[in-house]
């Protein structure tokens, strides 16, 4: 199995994440929840993907937002799709939540407190994700 490496972004307001539906649109996961997250093209750093991600799937611009936290790469390997994820999390501060509009890759989105991303069916590791950035 390959790695493949992508970045998931989680974003904060007030103690609480945006969780995100992803939509019947994209090539995995359809109808999980996740945090904003992509593919790291080549040439580009984790933070640049990440920055690049958020404003593509939230229109928020990199003034919008304040990193927090960068974690350490998390393995995640999903034997279904034949693939190792290595996941480089993020948490960002928001301070304007209602400039989010979300893009054709999520169905729906919620501010949750970050406990609850457990009682959700999300991509594979996202929790083991959001605790490397708390």
């Amino acid at each position: 199995m390959k790695e493949t490496h992508v970045v998931t972004c989680f974003l904060e307001n007030k103690d609480n994440i945006l969780l995100l539906c992803r939509s019947g649109q994209v090539g995995s996961y359809t109808q999980k929840w996740a945090g904003i997250s992509g593919y790291i093209e080549p040439g580009q750093s984790p933070m640049e993907q990440a920055l690049q991600e958020i404003s593509e799937e939230t229109r928020l611009t990199k003034d919008d937002v304040k990193l927090l936290k960068e974690g350490l790469p998390l393995e995640v390997i999903d034997e279904t799709l034949g693939k190792i994820w290595m996941v480089h999390p993020f948490r960002f501060q928001v301070d304007t939540p209602e400039k989010i509009q979300i893009d054709w890759e999520h169905s729906e989105c919620r501010w949750i407190e970050p406990e609850e991303i457990q009682n959700y069916s999300t991509v594979p590791g996202l929790y083991s994700a959001w605790e490397r950035v708390k």
